[in-house]
């Protein structure tokens, strides 16, 4: 009795705990490399602002009063 049922139930039940292992580090794969390309865009933005904060500034006339 529960032979062949038995090794059934632990083959689904080994499957479905390494399919959801599996799950777990795809999320916090998936989680640490979106976080990692927010902040690269984010610095890339801001040395963007501030290229053209300095192309800006370099393109303003010059008075000659010192």
């Amino acid at each position: 009795m529960g032979g062949a049922g038995g090794a059934a139930a632990k083959v689904g039940d080994w499957a479905f705990k390494g399919f959801t292992a599996a799950l777990g580090v795809a999320t916090v794969y998936l989680g640490v490399t979106f976080s990692v390309n927010v902040y690269r865009g984010l610095s890339w933005h801001n040395s963007q602002s501030k290229l053209e904060k300095e192309e800006r500034h370099d393109q303003e006339p010059t008075t000659g009063a010192s």
